[in-house]
């Protein structure tokens, strides 16, 4: 996808030399430094997608923007305000502006709620009148692709995919500016993900909301992202154009990401399995010296 939608503006999150460390476990340890000096931007409108495999930070980037992760050094800015140390009664003033969708949506729904209890909670935190409200619902279930009558049922009697509408709902429902999006489709089948992917970029087409769409998976963000960041340890090996980085990436780590994803051809896939296994070997070995070094 084109950046030429975000050429012009001022960034709307702006992430400068971010860095997170957890407190040392156990005497005589040092601490955990899971971000690096980690710096990205989102335009107005713009996704960027944040990929890289378990451990690699992207998650604890994204939970750093919300507040949920501690913010050791570096910025963290939205619409040039400083937000990296706001405490949780300030986040409260950011919840109509930044929003987020979790993974799982069998654990991130209230299973005691009806979907218009749920969908009401933050509608109601804003004081906006029970009318207004349910008029609100019944607007944000046909924007996910639900029926009305989905309003008085409980999560316990939707899909795995109808759940994450339901969340993608709750997370529209104060039209936010940004939404965090962390790993929103990999507890999903592959044909449900294809779906949630189309309703991530039909919204974002009719509202002009910005994601920061967290993945492990380079196919994943492929259609959606304007832009990617790929990070290794903590760090951003590899930034820059969605359809650069996901069909001909230029560093070695995310060349290995882009062979991990399955391809149809068995000859290929075994091929593909084989560059990958040298190329980690080879990373490993780099690793290792620079680490004597």
């Amino acid at each position: 996808m084109s950046t030429e939608a975000s050429q012009g503006r001022e960034p709307l999150l702006e992430v400068t030399d971010l860095v997170v460390e957890y407190p040392a476990k156990g005497i005589g340890r040092k601490p955990f430094r899971a971000l690096k000096g980690v710096s990205v931007d989102v335009m107005p409108g713009e996704c960027v997608g944040l990929v890289g495999e378990s451990g690699s930070g992207k998650t604890t980037l994204g939970r750093a923007v919300l507040g949920l992760a501690p913010v050791t050094d570096g910025s963290v800015r939205f619409k040039g305000r400083e937000i990296g140390q706001l405490n949780r009664r300030e986040r409260r003033s950011l919840s109509d502006s930044i929003q987020v969708v979790f993974q799982d949506p069998y654990t991130s729904l209230n299973p005691s709620l009806t979907i218009e209890q749920t969908l009401t909670e933050p509608l109601r935190v804003k004081n906006i009148p029970a009318a207004e409200a349910s008029a609100r619902v019944r607007t944000l279930l046909d924007q996910v692709g639900l029926p009305a009558n989905a309003a008085q049922r409980l999560p316990r009697e939707f899909s795995g995919g109808q759940r994450q509408r339901i969340a993608i709902a709750r997370a529209l429902a104060l039209e936010p500016e940004l939404i965090v999006c962390d790993e929103p489709v990999s507890a999903l089948d592959l044909s449900t993900q294809a779906r949630v992917l189309e309703l991530f970029k039909d919204i974002q087409e009719a509202t002009g909301v910005a994601y920061l769409f967290v993945s492990h998976d380079l196919a994943v963000v492929r259609h959606l992202s304007h832009r990617v960041a790929v990070m290794y340890h903590g760090e951003i090996v590899e930034y820059g154009d969605g359809d650069k980085v996901t069909s001909d990436p230029e560093h070695p780590y995310t060349q290995r990401l882009l062979m991990a994803a399955p391809v149809a051809d068995p000859v290929r896939q075994a091929q593909r399995r084989a560059d990958r296994a040298r190329m980690i070997e080879a990373q490993r070995e780099a690793d290792l010296q620079a680490g004597a070094a």
